[in-house]
């Protein structure tokens, strides 16, 4: 037989064989990753060092760690919770230099415990968490970041839910000629000196923002909706002999932070069972306003006449001041439209701007990471909170097999620090990480939904008599229902005490099929989790 020829005559050159197909690329795993390098991420990343796990990853969206304070970055930025307990027990600073830290300095601190506890290597920078799936055969979480893709076995989500600035439609906005933004995204490009601002809102931000600009503004319109009580705040800088105290005796910085935890402990009952007995703290704020505002309608605008506590407690000596400049005025009505630029208030009161600054809050019902994890059955955690948002013990959501949030449903407080109710929870992760690791390889844990109903119940039992519930105000605590999804409904003690270890009657156990695995290979597991079976059967 003759060889096959080309069309010149020449021989055909064989075919170079096809190349062998690339293998892709393994997906990463981890037995735990942490979503959000703020307070709660980065206590979280401590406390699994500390339990001996070394295998997490902490994803975070920016590119540097901080979360709240290194997002909000307007001006007057601080925290009203004093200094030496707005900080974490196993990391003390004897070096703070105010009683009440500014945001700069606080953003030092986590960079510092960032460095302290070697949590460099466990960043992911820029990976902004796309979606997170649970794989229902391989027991283990799918999670898509803008940085790459990974899994884990355990997820906890420790973004926080203020995250994402609230800017309300305001008909006209588009239409702005100025500069708008949020006090959460501030533009330090914008130009202030000489100009016309509104601020809309008066809440935490506000209070803090409008005595630092008053002076540099042309004019200064507040739109202010409610009023707020506002209280003194104690705040001056702590001496060289202090800090030199607590760096040579710590004790006596231990000692410090004890005393200012028991004095808001003392509080709390009149927050969860008694709110007349804020009526002390209501005459104080009173005699305050009287003080700084003579004018008697703007005093009587800056009034609220809801209880005490009802809405958050602003603290400043500042605020009501700046209100009574010959430059600034208060508009006591809601933002509703603009035209051009012209802001009409619902009051008719109309008001020239060149710059809004909106200070109107956070998306806080359900916490927007929630639009990001689907459950069993592909259910979105935002949807499945549609009927409610709960959470057991404030970690664990029934359908969501090993995610467990750090600032969850019900875990916030109005009289005491975040830092300790962080600090609790991560005893609870700490003590679910265990109670997996007993459990053996291939296995999952997920909230019961009756454990899950039966404590919303108790916390809905336990906010009937607070001042959340009985104060008279329409606040940010609750959602569309009137339910309050946010706060805690007891002194941070009892919380340390509910979430000291997990309770695994509380939890069913999920198993991984033998043929199920990690990467794929072999058969398709099966879900034999549990028509009924409990993580205590599963143990035994």
């Amino acid at each position: 037989m003759s060889p096959q020829r080309q069309p010149d005559g020449g021989p055909r050159t064989p075919e170079p064989p096809a190349p062998a197909p690339v293998p892709a690329e393994p997906v990463p795993h981890v037995r735990v990753a942490v979503i959000g390098a703020g307070f709660g991420g980065l206590g979280a990343a401590v406390r699994l060092r500390r339990e001996g796990v070394e295998d997490f990853v902490i994803l975070e969206r920016a590119g540097a760690v901080g979360g709240t304070w290194r997002d909000n970055q307007y001006p007057g930025a601080g925290c009203d919770v004093p200094s030496h307990l707005y900080s974490f027990s196993f990391a003390p600073n004897p070096d703070w230099s105010r009683v009440f830290s500014g945001r700069d300095e606080i953003r030092a601190y986590l960079e510092r415990v960032t460095d302290d506890f070697g949590l460099r290597s466990r960043l992911r920078l820029h990976h902004d968490v796309r979606m997170t799936t649970w794989d229902e055969d391989r027991l283990h979480w799918r999670i898509e970041t803008t940085g790459g893709d990974l899994t884990a076995d355990v997820v906890v989500s420790a973004a926080g839910p203020l995250t994402e600035g609230r800017i309300p439609d305001i008909p006209g906005a588009d239409g702005f000629p100025g500069e708008i933004f949020h006090s959460s995204r501030w533009n330090h490009g914008a130009e202030l000196r000489g100009k016309r601002i509104a601020v809309v809102g008066s809440g935490a931000s506000a209070v803090q923002i409008v005595p630092r600009i008053q002076p540099e503004a042309a004019r200064l319109t507040v739109f202010q909706r409610t009023p707020s009580w506002v209280l003194p705040k104690g705040d001056r800088p702590v001496t060289g002999v202090e800090r030199w105290l607590h760096r040579r005796v710590p004790v006596t910085a231990k000692a410090r932070r004890a005393a200012l935890w028991a004095v808001r402990e003392l509080l709390v009952g009149a927050f969860t069972r008694h709110p007349g007995r804020m009526r002390r703290g209501e005459d104080i704020a009173r005699a305050r306003l009287a003080r700084h505002v003579r004018d008697p309608e703007l005093r009587a605008a800056l009034t609220p006449s809801y209880r005490m506590g009802c809405k958050r407690i602003l603290l400043s000596n500042d605020f009501h001041p700046a209100l009574t400049r010959p430059n600034t005025s208060l508009v006591a009505s809601a933002l509703t439209e603009i035209r051009g630029s012209t802001l009409i208030a619902a009051d008719g009161t109309e008001t020239e701007a060149d710059v809004i600054v909106f200070c109107t809050g956070f998306r806080t019902a359900g916490m927007p990471v929630a639009e990001r994890i689907r459950g069993v059955g592909g259910v979105l955690l935002a949807d499945h909170w549609k009927s409610g948002v709960r959470a057991l013990r404030g970690s664990a959501v029934d359908g969501f097999p090993n995610l467990l949030t750090v600032i969850g449903p019900n875990t916030g407080v109005g009289n005491t620090s975040m830092v300790l109710i962080i600090e609790a929870q991560l005893n609870y992760l700490a003590d679910f990480l265990r109670q997996l690791s007993r459990l053996g390889p291939g296995r999952a844990l997920v909230a019961r939904p009756g454990a899950v109903a039966a404590w919303g119940e108790s916390i809905d039992r336990r906010m009937r008599k607070s001042v959340w519930t009985t104060g008279g105000c329409d606040s940010w605590y609750l959602d569309e229902s009137g339910r309050n999804t946010t706060l805690w409904p007891g002194s941070a003690t009892g919380f340390r005490r509910a979430v000291r270890e997990v309770d695994l009657g509380e939890y069913e156990i999920l198993r991984r099929a033998p043929g199920a695995a990690r990467d794929g290979a072999g058969e398709t597991a099966e879900k034999t989790a549990s028509a009924g079976e409990t993580a205590e059967e599963a143990a035994v």
